[in-house]
């Protein structure tokens, strides 16, 4: 029995941040119930990755949206609305990013399902929360990222600010809205009492950075200084970074850069005596390590630093991970399948309970594919 199971989530969540966090309490045994408008469903059913589209939707949609149910309403219809409603009242937790103020104008913001249903927990997801000058903004990734401040920290210091290119700000705030579902149920189970959990993308991407800007706040405001060789992070000295080798790649993290000349057979950046012109001279260290690792390969590198416990990778491109049997024996890759028998690759959950990998084959559905079956079962 997986943690979650008993649990009915309704998920009247778009895009990215909302979904994925629906897509977490599937994964870990909840039952949950998209609310989609009739015909076009969730926007991102039509949002394609790469112009990648199986069975009418796009990947995207699929990825974010599989071991789901769907429930087509029309939320401006009284009809509708009233059905809903009951779905409300027998739910555990609903799941919601309209635009602030959008759910209360339809009836089901949280003050009033709360007199409904007691119980329910409530996840609101926003750009920017619900109050100050952002707040009606669009929830977009890069344009949250732009604002954080994020994008100062990636690429070269002679390199224009670099955004993420992956979904960050919505990604890790589907993980926090899990964290804070969670932490109200468990409060739920001990007083019987739901209640309101709000994350915003701003508010998670600057949480993501608070390693950074907490040495931000206690240094005397100074910016973050981007290396102009190999940077892969603004506040660490020599060697971080990514460096090309003879035939590749090779990632090295932190360390004493005296020991890495030892190891390296690389005699000048023996008299780097000080470790704190480890920083303070990290281009120079770093550009002198540049030129001695394109001499030989990857694997002579990493066959003289991985025995000494000397922190360092292989940068492996996706076709080298997935025949790799370290990608192999974690089992990341699942099968799933929709009614028509369509099917699709995906990633798995990344939590294991119990020695259990939470896998699902049940695909994204198509919009209101659940109606009849939801209408009878809950007597809408």
């Amino acid at each position: 029995m997986r943690p979650l199971e008993g649990l009915l989530v309704l998920d009247f969540s778009q895009f990215l941040a909302g979904p994925s966090a629906a897509l977490r309490l599937a994964d870990m045994g909840a039952r949950v119930i998209k609310i989609e408008r009739p015909n076009s469903g969730d926007l991102s059913r039509q949002l394609f990755l790469n112009n990648l589209e199986l069975d009418g939707d796009s990947v995207l949609f699929h990825t974010i949206n599989r071991n789901k149910e769907s429930y087509a309403a029309n939320l401006k219809d009284s009809n509708d609305i009233e059905k809903v409603k009951k779905l409300i009242s027998q739910a555990d937790v609903l799941i919601e990013n309209f635009r602030p103020g959008t759910m209360e104008k339809l009836g089901l913001g949280f003050d009033e399902v709360k007199k409904i249903n007691p119980g329910l927990v409530y996840g609101y997801v926003s750009g920017y929360g619900k109050v100050g000058p952002w707040k009606d903004k669009p929830g977009q990734d890069l344009l949250v990222q732009s604002l954080s401040g994020l994008p100062w920290l990636n690429g070269d210091a002679n390199q224009p600010p670099v955004p993420f290119a992956l979904s960050v700000a919505d990604m890790m705030t589907g993980a926090h809205l899990v964290q804070g579902i969670l932490a109200a149920l468990v409060r739920r189970g001990k007083t019987g009492q739901g209640g309101l959990v709000e994350v915003s993308l701003i508010e998670s991407v600057l949480d993501f950075q608070f390693e950074v800007l907490t040495t931000y706040l206690n240094d005397g405001g100074q910016a973050p200084v981007r290396s102009f060789v190999n940077n892969a992070h603004a506040y660490l000295g020599a060697p971080y970074g990514i460096y090309e080798t003879a035939d590749g790649f090779i990632a090295i993290a932190m360390g004493s850069v005296l020991r890495l000349a030892e190891l390296l057979e690389c005699h000048e950046l023996t008299v780097y005596q000080d470790s704190n012109e480890w920083f303070t001279k990290r281009d120079e260290i770093k550009t002198l390590l540049a030129n001695h690792l394109k001499t030989n390969r990857t694997n002579e590198w990493l066959r003289r630093l991985e025995p000494a416990d000397y922190w360092c990778a292989d940068v492996l491109n996706w076709e080298q991970l997935m025949n790799h049997e370290g990608f192999k024996v974690l089992d990341m890759v699942q099968e799933i399948t929709r009614p028509d028998g369509i099917t699709m690759k995906t990633t798995r959950c990344p939590i294991v309970i119990n020695g259990e990998r939470l896998k699902s084959p049940k695909a994204a559905p198509k919009v209101g594919e659940n109606n009849e079956q939801l209408e009878q079962e809950f007597n809408l």
